[in-house]
């Protein structure tokens, strides 16, 4: 019987253990350890922000879900990783603190024979003075976080509807954040909840962004079909935001958020402040703060992760210079080279490279738009990695892996622009691949057959319906694997 690990329970980690039990069956151990005990989707949260949906809407409990299934599940924070074992054992363990009420702060050590890293990110709001909701922002990161920031804006709404005018800042807190895509979200959805309030005409909203251009979304923009006609990602989102009133400030890195004011530079070296009444700014994101250690106690932190914290897989993280990086360099199986019963996967794994092109202002700031690597992307990489496992676990260490490189991955982005059934609309896009092969496809980097947008009311309906589809995924209900991930 094999013991397989997993360490997170977010879209890669939940996948990963569902599809777990399905694909090895019941005479192998899954464990899931995550310190949350809900499981959260995301992508929905935007709604939540706006006070469209509850939390409840977006959230479960995980322990019914994981006990109808067969899995053990530890509500409990992953710490340390020995890949070797120690003195005591041979056997590859984490050592976690448990964070449920009745346990709280016990720790404990778990063996394993494989373990999946789908931690997630650690939202570093810290890496900008300021910056969230300890701070003078608010955030959608989390449900809690949406909720809150539900209110600020009905806030704002009600200081509009007295007659004060407001101004909105929405984007991102950092230079090299991610998660622009969701920016965007947020952006849109505030500000049709201000014209369906009947304030619009009292709004300032200005979206700060990393991003060179809009329409970059921290994959280098797109070019793409669309009503038979090829354009840009950057055109098409140049006109939403004349169309919606909406002011960019572009190639920005946010220095300090003080009460009421974002303090920021420019690429080209200058520096602003944006006065705000409301803003919410993402964090950018690093790795969570585990450690590794050898058999012997020594630290080796250093050789399983990547200085950003994300853990190490099977891309090149040579260095090279971003024009020469190609799209091979990416990781296809997302094992660790140094211990092979290791996987990394969704935004745990450490991405080899920046998408987007990397730009450092004059005074040696870089602003460049982390990868992506959330929903579709990630979900994918959680059913590989048990894919991969039931082949070793079958034909041990020769076995031919499973790969699913993000180089040769299609991915569908369904971005709201609006809430609502008659009046929403959203921005539905597909790319292929999500890293440009500039070897491929040397004009654009990816298919133009594949790769096209729409934006409108049936786009919301799309992305409506994917949420309810995924919840009811998430939850394991009958047939939930033949819903594609």
């Amino acid at each position: 019987m094999a013991k397989v690990v997993i360490l997170g329970a977010g879209v890669a980690g939940h996948t990963a253990a569902l599809h777990a039990k399905r694909i090895l069956g019941k005479s192998h151990e899954i464990i899931v350890i995550s310190p949350n005990s809900k499981y959260n989707w995301i992508p929905s949260n935007i709604w939540v922000g706006v006070g469209r949906m509850s939390a409840d809407q977006v959230t479960f409990p995980l322990a019914p879900v994981y006990k109808k299934k067969g899995i053990t599940f530890h509500q409990a924070l992953a710490q340390e990783i020995h890949p070797e074992g120690d003195s005591t054992t041979g056997s590859g363990f984490v050592t976690v603190t448990y964070t449920e009420t009745n346990r709280s702060g016990e720790v404990a050590k778990i063996e394993y024979d494989y373990l999946i890293n789908a931690t997630g990110p650690k939202l570093n709001f810290a890496a900008t003075s300021g910056l969230g909701p300890d701070g003078h922002s608010v955030s959608v990161c989390t449900f809690g976080h949406a909720t809150e920031a539900a209110k600020s804006l009905k806030d704002v709404i009600a200081a509009m509807k007295a007659g004060r005018r407001q101004a909105l800042a929405i984007g991102v807190g950092h230079g090299t954040c991610t998660c622009e895509g969701a920016a965007f979200e947020y952006t849109f959805n505030v500000e049709h909840e201000i014209r369906a309030a009947g304030v619009r005409d009292l709004a300032d909203i200005t979206y700060i962004t990393n991003e060179y251009e809009l329409g970059d979304f921290g994959v280098g923009g797109l070019v793409f079909t669309q009503s038979g006609f090829q354009t840009t990602s950057k055109l098409w989102t140049e006109s939403l935001f004349r169309e919606r009133g909406i002011k960019a400030i572009l190639g920005a890195h946010v220095e300090k958020v003080d009460p009421n004011e974002v303090h920021y530079e420019l690429v080209d070296g200058t520096k602003g402040v944006l006065n705000f009444d409301f803003a919410m700014l993402l964090p950018p994101f690093r790795g969570v703060d585990l450690k590794a250690f050898d058999k012997t106690g020594n630290d080796i932190s250093s050789a399983l992760f990547a200085p950003s914290g994300f853990m190490k897989v099977d891309g090149d993280y040579s260095g090279k210079p971003y024009e020469e990086w190609l799209a091979s360099d990416w990781p296809k199986t997302y094992r660790n080279p140094l211990y092979q019963n290791i996987f990394a996967v969704g935004i745990a794994f450490a991405p080899p490279h920046q998408i987007s092109k990397p730009r450092k202002s004059p005074n040696g700031t870089l602003i460049a738009p982390s990868p992506p690597r959330t929903g579709m992307p990630s979900g994918i990489m959680g059913k590989l990695a048990i894919i991969s496992i039931n082949e070793l676990i079958k034909n041990g260490p020769s076995a031919q892996v499973g790969t699913a490189s993000m180089a040769e991955m299609g991915a569908a982005c369904v971005a709201s622009a609006g809430s609502g059934l008659r009046v929403g609309s959203a921005a539905s896009m597909t790319m292929y691949p999500v890293v440009p092969d500039f070897v491929a496809y040397p004009n654009t980097g990816r298919s133009i057959g594949d790769t096209f947008g729409e934006i409108g009311l049936a786009g919301h309906w799309i992305k409506l319906a994917l949420h309810y589809m995924f919840i009811y995924k998430a939850k394991a209900r009958f047939g939930w694997f033949l819903i594609p991930e």
